[in-house]
């Protein structure tokens, strides 16, 4: 806890030229209703892209980028703090130390290790093996009380409590144990992939139209909706079955702030033809603000280079509390 409220502590890996509509819906719209109630941080995970071969440059633009999308998604760097994760060399230092207080055991059972050694077979590094050591690093250093994570990365949470518990139970009351924070279930939370309704919305979909990126203009944004998988009944409907029809209603309810059964209503009659057209303009319209935002703070690198530092001055004076606390407790001589 900072002050009098709950920490909070998230973060997206720079590591896409833009983040997701299934991100924005899921996860950052509920990080901007957050950000009044709790002290939070959110951070750019640069240091956790490089467990997949990254080009430099490319991660450089890529990292402000994703800071430019995160203040125009509505993340004021006045009310949280945006920093940049290899600005706050304390992650690299306390995850050497956690890594003493982890077992082996623990890391093979994390199920995205073998999910990312499937994916990337060819270079299955030590990173990828121990990146959920490095997680609980990030959280553990700023005392979260809670971290805002879909269902895929709630085992990483799992085990930051582990460790936690662990290296308390040998030191004393050092970490605060978080909690995993699972947003109310909305309609933003069930994005799927335009090509495969039955996986989850990604950057990292094999087929470029499965998914929607925020900085993706309007006529590709309609282009992709309009080649969205359907079915072969032509009825707008929500309902078992019809995977496709329900991620579409899903996505055109959270972009307009309807019902599902309401957009079902709207387009009762009505052919998937139309019903595609005016998904596509819905989508097309809520990025629009984004995007115009966006613009203008990528022609402000001043402005961003300011949010980075002051981020990386204020999350560098928390994470060096912590610390210097653990460095003292696992008994290292004080420099």
């Amino acid at each position: 806890m900072i002050g009098d409220k709950k920490v909070i502590l998230s973060g997206i890996q720079p590591s896409g030229d833009s983040i997701t509509l299934g991100n924005y819906l899921g996860a950052l719209n509920n990080w901007v209703k957050l950000q009044s109630e709790y002290r939070c941080l959110y951070m750019l995970a640069d240091m956790h892209t490089l467990t997949v071969r990254q080009e430099p440059s490319q991660l450089r633009a890529r990292t402000l980028s994703l800071l430019a999308q995160y203040i125009a998604a509505g993340l004021n760097p006045q009310e949280n703090i945006l920093f940049i994760q290899s600005h706050v060399p304390a992650h690299a230092e306390l995850t050497w130390i956690l890594n003493c207080y982890t077992q082996m055991g623990e890391l093979g059972r994390m199920t995205q290790f073998k999910d990312k050694s499937k994916r990337h077979a060819d270079n299955i590094n030590a990173g990828l093996y121990d990146y959920p050591v490095l997680m609980a690093a990030d959280i553990l250093l700023y005392q979260a009380d809670m971290v805002p994570v879909g269902t895929d990365q709630k085992q990483h949470v799992e085990l930051a409590r582990d460790i936690a518990q662990r290296f308390n139970g040998v030191h004393g009351d050092v970490f605060t144990i978080p909690e995993p924070y699972i947003a109310p279930p909305s309609a933003g939370s069930k994005i799927k992939s335009l090509q495969d309704p039955t996986a989850k919305m990604s950057k990292s979909d094999p087929n470029p139209n499965g998914c929607i990126f925020m900085l993706d203009p309007p006529e590709v944004v309609i282009k992709k909706i309009k080649r969205a998988v359907t079915d072969s009944e032509a009825e707008v409907a929500y309902r078992e079955g019809k995977d496709g029809v329900n991620n579409l209603l899903t996505i055109y309810a959270a972009v307009t702030g309807k019902s599902v059964e309401d957009a079902v209503s709207e387009f009762a009659g009505k052919g998937y033809g139309d019903f595609k057209a005016a998904v596509g303009e819905a989508v097309a319209e809520c990025l629009r603000p984004f995007q115009l935002n966006y613009r203008t703070l990528m022609n402000s690198k001043d402005y961003l280079e300011s949010v980075y530092k002051d981020g990386a001055e204020q999350a560098g004076r928390i994470a060096e509390r912590t610390l210097n606390k653990v460095k003292k407790k696992v008994g290292f001589v004080p420099r």
